[in-house]
């Protein structure tokens, strides 16, 4: 038996599989975000500990003998976050996470400094970890000067977990602090934020050993002695490994919370300039680009909270039909953009309304800009020399066929949907588990699912979606000005 658990930012979920990678069972336990001031998002790790016993639990509680069987662990979980632990192992303060844009000051003076791109392979993005470390020297100099060392969500999981503080190569490469290339933390980019290796984690390579679960938790959780806990992954490389996007040409796409359009590489291919994310994938000797936008299905739950009606039935009124563009245009920035702006102080807006909108053509609008969003993540991976001819679609937006024939024709690429399924981190943590563990190798852990059905670009509105898309692309400039 092989588990592999998630931390997102709204839970973590628990998933078992068996070694023919079947699933047995999951658990999983909802997690809040706290937002004391605009632009910031933070969480308790103590809230991650307790979440995690409970997964433990009702998967102990429910499936006895199969966790009595585990072999092995792997984790995958939220990248970015900023979790300051003292020398006793305990948080600091609580986490600053991925979405919290506080330290875009910060961010642009690192990404400044002559070396940071070369060395990480990317901007220095606000949500990134780096510069989240030297606010807290600026603001909150009390608690850095207290820092043993600074983890990663899930790795602070694994502290509590096997007492080993490890990070692995996927979710270090989105601190600002490793050397991408290398695969070694680089002593510049932590001495620019007053930090040495010291306080950083052990890396290993997500398919690797990171540790074994302490005696005390197998006991309380019936598990056997020396189960093993792989590196895993970040949440999207994890997710890759769960959907077998592994080697060259491999793609998908993450209609979730945020938006994510990920490829992976067989070698490195740096392009911070396109605003692309280049970070170790989760198996050694592989990278990855990824385009992040940050309000995807986001977006249209924020829009079906202000109508206070269901994200399901504001696309279902749509019908099954692609509608062309409508005049009114959405820029979905509701808490700044990533790809391939940068910019942490943006924000959203509708452009163009009419006595003729209805509810329908904001829906409309909304979809489509999250879509023309997506189109510029495509243009700045073909920038960095990455074209995507399909892709799978992962995420809950894709229970949307409206939005997923919006995507393809948008994106002009088939879009391919797998078999009901596990096939999201907690799988591909599960898959890492299996390899660490000695259950499997690569090629055989990480197959592609099955296919359920492809969605094809409608050719007969591409020319419409595209002028619509130019249109889109001139506003952001207008909408910065203001």
């Amino acid at each position: 038996m092989y588990l592999g658990l998630d931390l997102g930012t709204s839970g973590l979920k628990g998933l078992l599989i068996d070694g023919d990678q079947r699933v047995v069972g999951s658990a999983t336990a909802a997690l809040s975000v706290v937002r004391p001031k605009d632009g910031w998002s933070e969480q308790k790790p103590e809230a991650w500990i307790s979440a995690c016993r409970s997964v433990l639990a009702g998967l102990s509680h429910g499936y006895p003998k199969e966790m009595a069987a585990l072999r092995g662990i792997g984790l995958s979980g939220q990248m970015h976050g900023a979790t300051l632990v003292d020398r006793k192992g305990r948080a600091i303060r609580p986490a600053i996470l991925w979405n919290d844009t506080r330290a875009h000051a910060e961010a642009a003076a690192l990404d400044a400094l002559p070396f940071m791109r070369d060395v990480t392979g990317s901007i220095v993005f606000p949500g990134f970890t780096a510069p989240k470390l030297n606010w807290l020297r600026g603001h909150e100099r009390p608690a850095f000067d207290r820092i043993d060392k600074v983890l990663l969500p899930k790795d602070f999981l694994r502290l509590w977990l096997t007492g080993d503080a490890v990070s692995e190569m996927s979710d270090a490469s989105g601190t600002s602090w490793l050397d991408v290339r290398r695969r070694s933390w680089s002593d510049d980019a932590l001495a620019a934020t007053g930090l040495t290796r010291d306080h950083m984690p052990a890396l290993v390579e997500g398919s690797e050993v990171s540790g074994t679960v302490r005696a005390a938790l197998a006991e309380e959780f019936g598990l056997p002695a020396g189960v093993r806990v792989a590196g895993g992954g970040g949440d999207n490389a994890a997710s890759a490994i769960g959907t077998g996007v592994v080697g060259e040409g491999d793609a998908f796409l993450s209609l979730g919370t945020s938006g994510v359009l990920f490829a992976a590489n067989d070698g490195y291919r740096p392009n911070p300039a396109s605003a692309v994310h280049t970070f170790c994938h989760a198996l050694p000797g592989k990278w990855h680009q990824m385009g992040v936008i940050l309000a995807a299905s986001d977006a249209l739950n924020w829009f079906s909270g202000i109508l206070q009606t269901p994200a399901h039935d504001l696309t279902a009124a749509l019908g099954a039909n692609l509608q062309p563009p409508g005049r009114t245009r959405f820029l979905p920035y509701l808490g700044g953009e990533r790809t391939p702006h940068n910019d942490a102080t943006i924000r959203a807006g509708f452009v163009g309304l009419s006595h003729a909108d209805d509810r329908n053509a904001l829906v409309r609008a909304v979809l489509e800009g999250v879509a023309f969003a997506f189109r510029d993540c495509q243009e700045a991976l073909s920038a960095a020399g990455t074209r995507i001819g399909q892709c799978l679609a992962v995420g809950g937006g894709t229970r949307s066929d409206y939005w997923l024939k919006l995507l393809a024709t948008v994106l002009n690429v088939r879009i391919e949907l797998p078999e009901n399924g596990e096939h999201g981190g907690s799988f591909g943590a599960a898959r890492l588990a299996i390899i660490a563990s000695g259950g499997a190798t690569v090629a055989e852990a990480c197959t592609k699912p099955p296919i359920a059905r492809t969605i094809e670009p409608d050719l007969a509105s591409s020319e419409a979606f595209q002028a619509a898309y130019e249109d889109y692309r001139a506003l952001y400039p207008a909408l910065k000005a203001l």
